[in-house]
This record gives C-alpha cells, structure tokens and sequence, in this order.
C-alpha cells in the first residue's frame, strides 16, 4: 500500500516527508538554501535540477545529512488541473541535496515548493513564469546567445579550441569527398549535416548501431536552440582516427575520445550522453543518481580498492593478478573475458556484476583503461571515493581540467607503483579524502546535464565558425527524425511567429 502511495506521489510532483531531523541539531527553513537551474524557466534539460543546502538555526551549513526525507518538495502546474512531473530528492550525504524532476508536458507556469515540517524553505514557493517547456518540446531558440547565457556556458572551452587548433579553415566540399575516402573503407562513420535546424545523415561502415546515441543528442539541441548550419562526420568506432604524425591533409573527425597520438575532435563520450539524455528515463547510471548513492561516510567505507570490469586491457590482466597476491590491498575481478584467454589459476573466476553504486563502499577506485579511456571516470569522481586514475594516452573531453594530486591520485601506466599509492593513500587518510572531496566538486560542477549541453553546443559553433563553404545536403543523406511522433503531451511553441494559438 505504502509503494502504491509513494509512486502516486511521484507523479503528481509530491515527495513526502517521512522522518523529521534530530532535535540535538535543529534545521532552519529560513536560513538553508536553494538554487539550480532547475528553478530556471528557461533552461530546459531531460532532468531539470534544482539543489538544497541544509542550514541550522546559528546559520553554519550541515556537513552530514539531516535525514534522508527531511525536505518535503511539492511541484505543480497552477492552470492545470493534473501535473504530470516525476520528482526526486536525492541526499548526499553531505547535507545537501539534489532535487530533480522530468517533466511530460509543458504547462504555462510551474510552482516549486520545499518545505521542512510544514514551513518554506529558503524563498520557497518558487514560481516558473513560462511557458515551461518539456524536453520533448520542439520549440528552439533561435537567439544561441540568449540561450549560451541562460544556461551559464562558458565563453570558451579549452579542449575545444585545442581540438580545432588543427583546422583553421574547413571545407564541406572537401570533407564530404576527403573523409569518406580516407576513413570509409576501414570504418564506420556519421555524415551529418545540420541545416535550417534539421538534421540529415548518411551512415557509412557496417556498425553504425552507435548512430542512435549522436541521434538523440542532435535532436535533443534542435528542439531547444537554433543551431548553426554545420557539416561533419562523426567516428562510431572506439579508437581515434586521425594520427597524430600525420602533417597534410589531415582531416576534421569527430570522435568520443581522444589520444595524445591523434587529432581527432573530443566529444562527450556517447556513455554519458546517454546518461544524461535518458535520467529518470531508460537508464539508473547518471551523474544525479550516483550523488544519492555514495555509500557510507568516508570513515566507515572498505579500507580496499576496488575494481571490476571486463579484460579489454592487458594492463588489467596484471591488476586482477595483483589483487590476487595482495588481497588485503586489492579486490578486482573480472566480470566477462572476451579479449584474452580465461586462465583461472592466473586470474581466479569470473564473478557477478555488482550494482555500480556498490562501488562507493569502498574508500579507493581504481581507473584503468579499456579498449580506451574508461567511460565510468566521470561516476567515480562524483562518487565520495578517491580514484587512483591510471596515466593514459587515452582521454575524455574533461580531462584536460583534471589535475593529478587534486582530483585523483595517479598511477604508472604499467600499475608499477599502485601498491605504493595505495599504501601512501591509506597512510595519509585526511589527504586522501580531501582529493576525493576536490573530485568530486570538480565532476559536479563540470559533468551535470547543462555542462554536456554546453559543451556540444559550443563545439558545433565554434567548428561551424571555420566553415568557408556552406553545408549540404548530400546525395544519400535522410532526415533524422525521433524514434515516435506520437507524444502523449504535445505542447504549442510560442517563440513562433504565430502565437495565437494556445497550449494543450
């Protein structure tokens, strides 16, 4: 009865508050805090998020958690009669909290309410003059400017003009018959071309199931801003394209992960892409999920690293040996072979997945590489773990912010000084939780839903700046379209120029 209680809840845009905080320490609903883009009409993301910082009544900020459910958070449309908005209040542990919510129509405001024991919290009730506008509303932009400020982009990002520091100038004629020539053959590509804010693609290569995840995010970016007219072709594959060595002709790629021995355009990897596109929809992994599931306080985590994964690096093959002759030290497994020969006497048995979120009962994660960059670094630092982060030649479109020490201990590519980092970090246990601490802000104030939007935006504006011809739709290419047209809760753009009519 109570699940069937809690679910309604849910849907009607109500979290229930179910435990009331100690009396030794008492909460101020006056003085905690709130704020987030989430309160923002105007940002519009798959899961909108708002956070709160618990305050007491001598007005110093709670470090541990209050309680789980101790913020009571109600949100509803007033011209409606039903609001159709999934809520969560996801607790860090740390006393604060993330708030988050997806919408499933647009509604012409939006009320926000935190309360703590019946009384407001902060400047609550927030109200969203809108139109407030659902994530599968198409109803862009069209000044990207306006929209790059609503959402705090960054002026500039580093990697990106890093990435395009190769190509001063870039020919659509060019690409179009260039890349497909050099890399076609061997590979498997996206040629796109975003025109008058509709995207087109032609696929080439045998595997392009991957096309999906580039799809969505395309989409997703035309339904909330006008993008640049732009054409480019985007690497499905694993591994970058464009060598490094290579002088002339080199050619602009787009691709998910970088090398420090090529010249390939970094992108958000199509992991946390997916995350972010699909939180509290089709998938449980995001960078919001993970902040409410951190295990316990850092005192009282397992005392050994853990690692599980697959063997697809022989790195490591020599990391699960390792724990096999330090397990005090170690706990790593795999949990598929696939790339090596299963020799049990060498690497034990394969074992059972665990649940992600059961990695942060563990003080130390280990990073090493897969076929490339792990795609799981991001989870880990916003975990309330610290990583011991394998050197790489392999890299993320983030880890050009990372600094070694700050954010992550790291370790010789060959694993040669792990068990030396490890018993350094057991034996300076306040440094290592404060680089597991300095992690973690880094991937929550640079790896959330707007952050990635950003990023891509970015990119494709900067990389169309470049363009000295204008894009096309070439011989073969089809409209990308969504999945279903059949939306449940349609909703009316009023940036149109026709605004007579009304939403539904």
């Amino acid at each position: 009865m109570f699940s069937i209680l809690l679910l309604s809840c849910l849907f009607l845009g109500l979290v229930p508050a179910l435990t009331q905080t100690s009396a030794e320490r008492r909460l101020s609903p006056e003085k905690s805090e709130i704020w987030g883009p989430g309160l923002k009409a105007e940002v519009v993301l798959p899961a909108r998020y708002f956070y709160i910082q618990a305050v007491d009544a001598s007005g110093k900020q709670f470090t541990s958690s209050p309680g789980e459910k101790v913020f009571q958070v109600r949100i509803s449309a007033p011209d409606e009669q039903f609001t159709r908005v999934g809520v969560q209040v996801l607790d860090r542990k740390d006393g604060s909290f993330i708030v988050r919510y997806r919408m499933y129509a647009s509604y012409k405001s939006l009320k926000i309410e935190v309360k703590y024991q019946d009384q407001h919290v902060a400047k609550s009730p927030y109200v969203l003059r809108g139109p407030v506008y659902h994530e599968n509303c198409d109803c862009p932009l069209e000044d990207s400017a306006a929209w790059l400020q609503e959402m705090n982009c960054p002026e500039t990002i580093t990697q990106i003009q890093k990435d395009l520091a190769y190509f001063p100038a870039v020919d659509p004629e060019e690409i179009a018959v260039k890349i497909p020539k050099k890399f076609g053959q061997r590979q498997s590509l996206c040629h796109y071309t975003i025109k008058d804010n509709k995207v087109y693609l032609k696929t080439q290569g045998e595997h392009v199931g991957f096309r999906i995840f580039m799809n969505d995010i395309l989409l997703s970016l035309t339904r909330k801003v006008k993008m640049p007219d732009v054409e480019f072709f985007v690497n499905l594959g694993d591994w970058p394209l464009e060598k490094k060595k290579s002088n002339s002709n080199i050619q602009p790629i787009f691709s998910w992960c970088g090398s420090t021995d090529s010249k390939d355009i970094v992108m958000p990897t199509y992991d946390l892409t997916d995350s972010v596109l699909g939180t509290m929809g089709r998938v449980s992994l995001d960078m919001m999920s993970v902040q409410g599931n951190t295990g316990p306080p850092w005192e009282n985590k397992n005392s050994t690293a853990l690692w599980r994964g697959r063997d697809s690096h022989k790195e490591r093959l020599e990391l699960v040996k390792l724990s096999r002759k330090h397990p005090e030290l170690i706990d790593a497994a795999f949990t598929n072979f696939f790339f090596f020969n299963h020799d049990e006497s060498l690497y034990g048995p394969i074992v059972e997945h665990i649940s992600f979120f059961d990695f942060f009962k563990h003080k130390y994660q280990i990073n090493i590489d897969g076929t490339v960059a792990a795609y799981r670094l991001p989870y880990l630092l916003v975990g309330d773990s610290v990583v011991l982060k394998q050197d790489s030649i392999y890299y993320e479109h983030f880890y050009n912010e990372l600094q070694p020490w700050k954010h992550y201990i790291p370790v010789k590519s060959n694993l040669s000084d792990l068990l030396e980092k490890l018993k350094w970090a057991k034996d300076h246990d306040a440094k290592a939780k404060k680089i597991a601490k300095a992690g973690q802000e880094f991937a929550r104030n640079n790896l959330m839903g707007d952050n990635i939007f950003c990023y891509y935006f970015k990119l494709f504006q900067e990389y169309a700046s470049l363009q000295v011809s204008k894009p096309q739709i070439r011989d073969g290419m089809k409209r990308v379209e969504p999945e279903t047209k059949d939306d449940l809760f349609p909703c009316v753009c009023h940036r149109k120029k026709d605004t007579s009519e009304k939403m539904d």
